[in-house]
């Protein structure tokens, strides 16, 4: 015997549930216990039973797929099993890691790992985006040609397209399913709709033909291709929303066209039980498969346009796809190969050529280049980069050639982590769709009502025929009121607004941070590596000794920090290099914690540190250099004093700079009402200099983490929305309990880990951007939600008939459904908008 754990999806009640849990245990050997949260199958099994089996079985009884939870132990002690975890249910070409989820999050950020219909609302589930290794390429027009890797065609020259798997986008498969299925549909209905709208034509040529009894047959034989298969999802949908319970927009169409239709039918094959109201002056009776049929064509009109939308909203994220290259310059033992990008590994090293984009993360060994990093920053000038610099993958190359290290590969690159942080933010939910969802909950229930009502009271106050009225009047009551339209108009907008602040160089990690950053009151900031550029550089080196020079006074610095691990230090050594100072060789070297270095040189005793350490070893500091150094530490500057001996020969000036763009971007904050308070672990002097430099509306130093956690819920207890950015493994706590936590794309995994927005370039001007981006999203949201309410506030009332008594006005079912199709396209085109947005 042997037990396993499965994941399964697709479950979304107690009955679901039970018919998983019944399909399994049909199958001979096993036995089954399935449960709904968290949604899993435990399996005990005689002997090894294949995913692909249990898939069938389950697949066998709604839209469930299944799946071994991977790295499990099992119980049995059977030598030759083997485990078949990770592997998704699902046809053999499709991709292991292909990830579906519902346009309207119906249930918040759950995914699937194949295609289908969202068991809650029926809508066709989107593929997720993802970056995709090297496939295989040909030539449009000489198909015999295929190639591993891009270029021209050696026949005629065309540029050569991508074969297999990469070839074609899931919404393009999505579109041009529903393109072939709209063509047959419009092919059978127009003749439809014609023979109908024929009754209405004086000496109507068609009844010369045949009576209407007949064309009536003929429309139902021409009705059955767009009934049971181009629109017949539209009804399975409708079905399993009733099962589950979660009435949809296609519960409403398929009650609508499918009332129509049956009807019809019934008529035909049974004219003798309807009253003389329902009949024609030629003795039949009143059909509707011209409504029926139009309606489902229409709505199927507007499901096309959506898929076709629906590739847009996600455009920013294919942008990010297209900077992923598929090859790189490989070189071993000084030879090069092409290699595919995930052939790569951490070491190898990689040449990059002019114009070719950047194949991993990693750092320069050799060469140097100019580094177009707009895509990932929204920065347009390009940025220099020299040996030991940084570079990103998707980045492009200017006219320089390099040698670089690769150091993350795959998913570690920054591409690929931003690639996922705009597809799981795309799909979270933001508070204000609460409201959205609670409606819609209500909506689909009160219009079947709103429907009946309707039907009702033109049965019983209509004209003549008023039972033809009440029948044509409640169907376009369940057509017009889509609901579709509300559930798209938030998770719209989220996608659309958090691939525009990708393109920005802003990462928003959920929806629910790019709501709150437009209510935000309080930003604190942390100082190193947020207002500072967090690389300390060498100012000034000092000579207070007549005996020594500066370049002394650098000499016996470097040669003192050449053995030290210290940020400070690298700062001198890179100093001392730009500088031509050569290292010379130190003997006796000892670190004193907290005060500074000592050495000797050349039979000299050595000491670079503070002033404790100039007390440490009896070194005499006068007092006109002690007020020189206080001076420059007031400015918020680190100095080190240098002893030769028993007396202080000089000292460095150390500072972190204030980043260029921090000045404009706090003003920018205040400007917009927001109180700028800056929390360090720096000292008082330094602290309060950058302060005023900065004109911020306070400051706190000495911070420890747990100042920083304890400050920022002091502030929230006094009523504040207070936003947090900072880049340090100190200020993780912060971030973490801020209302929004903002990291610096350029600080520690753990600050972007424990943020909700991060900052790719690690600029405080990426926080107006964000801010900026929020409030453009937020209103595109009330926008879009006001649509879709007052759509359909306006549009019920008026299917139900409320205009005829005053004008005589009534909406055509076909109308209905046509008004009904656009209202989801164009809260779509209006979420489309926020692409053009600035967040200049």
């Amino acid at each position: 015997m042997m037990k396993h754990t499965y994941s399964i999806t697709g479950m979304i009640s107690d009955i679901s549930c039970n018919e998983v849990e019944n399909a399994l245990n049909k199958l001979e050997g096993i036995s089954a216990e399935v449960t709904l949260n968290p949604a899993e199958a435990i399996i005990t099994m005689d002997k090894h039973i294949p995913t692909e089996k249990l898939q069938e079985a389950i697949a066998a009884v709604g839209a469930y797929s299944i799946k071994m939870i991977a790295h499990q132990k099992s119980t049995e002690v059977a030598s030759d099993h083997q485990h078949h975890g990770a592997t998704p249910a699902g046809p053999a070409h499709q991709r292991h890691d292909d990830v579906y989820y519902c346009p309207m999050h119906c249930e918040d950020e759950k995914t699937y790992n194949k295609p289908g219909n969202c068991p809650v609302c029926g809508m066709d589930l989107i593929k997720q985006p993802t970056v995709k290794s090297a496939g295989q390429f040909t030539c449009p027009m000489h198909p015999e040609i295929i190639t591993d890797a891009p270029g021209s065609c050696p026949i005629c020259g065309m540029e050569l397209v991508p074969i297999g798997a990469n070839a074609v986008e899931e919404e393009d498969k999505t579109y041009n399913k529903l393109l072939a299925k709209f063509k047959i549909a419009t092919i059978f209905t127009i003749p439809i709709f014609l023979i109908a709208m024929s009754e209405i034509v004086p000496n109507n040529p068609l009844f010369k033909l045949m009576d209407l009894k007949y064309w009536n047959w003929v429309e139902l034989v021409l009705s059955i291709p767009v009934v049971f298969y181009a629109t017949w999802m539209f009804f399975e949908r409708a079905w399993r929303s009733v099962i589950s319970w979660k009435l949809n927009m296609f519960t409403l169409i398929g009650i609508g066209a499918g009332v129509a239709w049956l009807f019809s039918v019934i008529a035909l094959l049974f004219p003798g039980i309807f009253p003389d109201q329902f009949k024609t002056h030629h003795g039949t009776v009143y059909v509707y498969f011209e409504a029926a049929t139009v309606i489902l064509t229409l709505v199927l009109l507007g499901q096309l346009l959506e898929a076709r939308a629906h590739g847009k909203t996600n455009s920013a994220i294919k942008e990010l796809l297209k900077l992923a290259p598929n090859q790189a310059t490989k070189i071993v033992n000084d030879k090069e190969f092409l290699v595919a990008i995930d052939e790569i590994q951490k070491g190898d090293l990689l040449r990059v050529k002019p114009g070719e984009k950047i194949p991993v993360d990693g750092s320069i060994k050799t060469g140097e280049g100019m580094i177009d990093e707009a895509m990932i920053t929204g920065e347009p000038v390009p940025v220099e980069k020299r040996p030991g610099d940084k570079v990103s993958s998707g980045t492009i190359n200017g006219n320089k050639t390099f040698v670089m290290i690769a150091e993350k590969v795959g998913s570690e690159t920054l591409l690929s982590q931003i690639i996922e942080m705009v597809n799981s933010a795309s799909r979270s939910k933001a508070p204000i769709q609460k409201l959205a969802d609670k409606i819609s909950g209500y909506f689909v229930p009160v219009v079947v009502l709103i429907a009946v009502a309707t039907f009702i009271v033109w049965a019983v106050y209509g004209p003549q025929p008023s039972y033809v009225y009440a029948l044509v009047n409640a169907i376009a009551v369940l057509i017009i009121a889509c609901p579709c339209a509300l559930g798209l108009a938030t998770p719209m907008s989220v996608m659309v607004g958090v691939g525009k602040g990708a393109q920005s160089g802003v990462l928003i990690k959920n929806a629910e941070s790019l709501e709150k950053m437009n209510a935000i009151d309080v930003l604190v900031i942390d100082k190193t590596g947020t207002v500072t550029e967090g690389k300390p550089s060498v100012e000034k080196v000092v000579s207070v000794n007549t005996g020594f020079t500066e370049k002394d006074i650098l000499q016996k610095i470097v040669a003192l920090n050449s053995s030290s691990e210290h940020p400070l230090a690298q700062a001198t050594l890179k100093y001392g290099e730009e500088n031509n100072v050569a290292v010379l060789p130190v003997t006796n070297f000892e670190s004193v914690t907290g005060k500074g270095v000592i050495g000797t040189l050349s039979n000299e005793r050595l000491a670079l540190g503070n002033q404790k350490l100039m007390e440490h070893v009896n070194a005499i500091i006068t007092p006109d250099t002690e007020k020189l150094v206080k001076a420059e530490q007031k400015q918020g500057k680190t100095v080190s004093y240098l002893a030769v001996g028993k007396s202080v020969a000089g000292y460095v000036t150390i500072s972190d700079k204030i980043k260029p763009s921090s000045q404009t971007a706090i003003r920018k904050l205040q400007q917009e009402g927001l109180k700028v308070i800056m929390f360090t672990g720096d000292n008082e002097d330094t602290a309060k200099a950058v302060s005023e430099n900065l004109g911020l509306d306070g400051f706190e130093a000495q911070m420890l983490p747990e100042n920083k956690l304890k400050e920022i819920k002091k502030l929230q207890t006094e009523g504040k929305k207070v936003a947090m950015a900072g880049d340090g493994i100190n200020d993780a706590p912060a971030l973490a309990q801020a209302d929004v936590g903002i990291a610096m794309g350029t600080g520690t995994d753990v600050a972007i880990e424990s943020a909700a927005i991060t900052l790719v370039k690690g600029d405080l001007d990426g926080i107006a951007k964000a801010r900026l981006l929020s409030t453009h999203v937020m209103g595109n949201i009330k926008g879009n939600l006001l649509f879709a309410l007052g759509y359909n506030v306006l549009g019920i009332p008026v299917a139900a008939g409320f205009l005829y008594p005053f004008f005589g006005i009534l909406l055509s079912p076909m109308i209905a459904a046509l008004a009904m199709s656009f209202s989801s396209v164009s809260v779509i085109l209006n979420s489309l908008r926020l692409r053009r947005s600035s967040l200049g």
